[in-house]
């Protein structure tokens, strides 16, 4: 007999899709990310770069799912189209968001490294230095702005795919709406991802630097072992800000060049750990992607 899709609620009031008593272990397992990711809170590299590792098990599952017969048999017949062009729209989206997410990452990258290069070689002393703190203060701010683009197009789709269903196959309203909960947890993923990239400005009022010289005149900030509440780029940040702020002494900090390498460098590992992993998830997005377009063409 073949299995059926229902949608219940759990004890925590949170949507999650399952199968009845026979249900496909893809699916527990679909249910198991997808409750793995709701509950995370992204506030470091490690925790974004860790669900993003979620992220691509779920995929995984999700693209093992689209190749059960329940699922080829939900979309094959000729009114459901309709549905399955829904989900491939939602699916170029994600390309999209993931796309522009590796030209962020890239982008504030290269600003990093060429930094660190400038203070690595010294070169035209004081002067020197301070046009290149300032070009990268620069170069943070037009990342930013298309960082803060990006998050208000991602709330936007992430409205448009928790939108309601309706229609008479209660086992393709199941499925689509397991694939559209699956996009609007990845959009979190990203979303959670550029605002660490975007650093204290995507999470607070005050524009420009403003922050985080807020940030510098508090205690928090004032020994190593309490910097934990505040991550990389705002760490970052921090030093950059506060050697910026030394370029009309007569000589260069030789300590403070120090830490803002210190920081940078910290800052580069992070971000090549994230590139890793969109790497990956930008893979796995377009295998689901094709899948879905096998589909329709069948």
């Amino acid at each position: 007999m073949a299995a059926s899709f229902a949608i219940h609620k759990t004890p925590s009031h949170v949507r999650s899709i399952s199968l009845p008593s026979r249900s496909h272990p893809l699916t527990v397992s679909v249910e198991e990310q997808l409750y793995r990711l709701r509950t995370s809170e992204a506030t470091s590299p490690s925790s974004v770069s860790h669900n993003l590792g979620v992220l691509n098990d779920l995929y995984e599952c999700v693209d093992g799912m689209l190749q059960l017969p329940l699922t080829q048999q939900a979309f094959s017949h000729e009114r459901n189209e309709k549905w399955l062009d829904a989900v491939l729209d939602g699916s170029l989206r994600l390309l999209d968001v993931c796309g522009t997410t590796r030209d962020v990452l890239s982008q504030m990258k290269e600003c990093v490294q060429d930094l660190e290069s400038s203070l690595r070689r010294r070169k035209g002393g004081e002067f020197g230095i301070a046009n290149k703190v300032g070009a990268y203060m620069i170069s943070r701010k037009k990342v930013n702005k298309v960082i803060h683009k990006c998050l208000r197009d991602l709330k936007i789709m992430k409205k448009y795919t928790l939108s309601a269903l309706v229609d008479k196959d209660h086992d393709l309203v199941a499925m689509v709406s397991m694939l559209r909960e699956v996009e609007a947890i990845t959009l979190s993923v990203f979303e959670s991802l550029l605002s660490f990239v975007s650093g204290p400005k995507a999470r607070s009022k005050p524009s420009g630097w403003s922050f985080v010289s807020k940030l510098m005149q508090t205690k928090h900030v004032s020994c190593e072992g309490e910097e934990s509440n505040i991550n990389e780029v705002e760490k970052a940040d921090v030093a950059v800000y506060a050697l910026n702020n030394k370029k009309s002494c007569n000589e260069i900090d030789v300590v403070q060049v120090q830490n803002v390498q210190k920081r940078l460098g910290a800052l580069e590992f992070s971000i090549q750990d994230l590139e890793e992993g969109l790497e990956s998830m930008f893979r796995r997005l377009i295998k689901t992607r094709v899948s879905l377009l096998n589909m329709l063409n069948h």
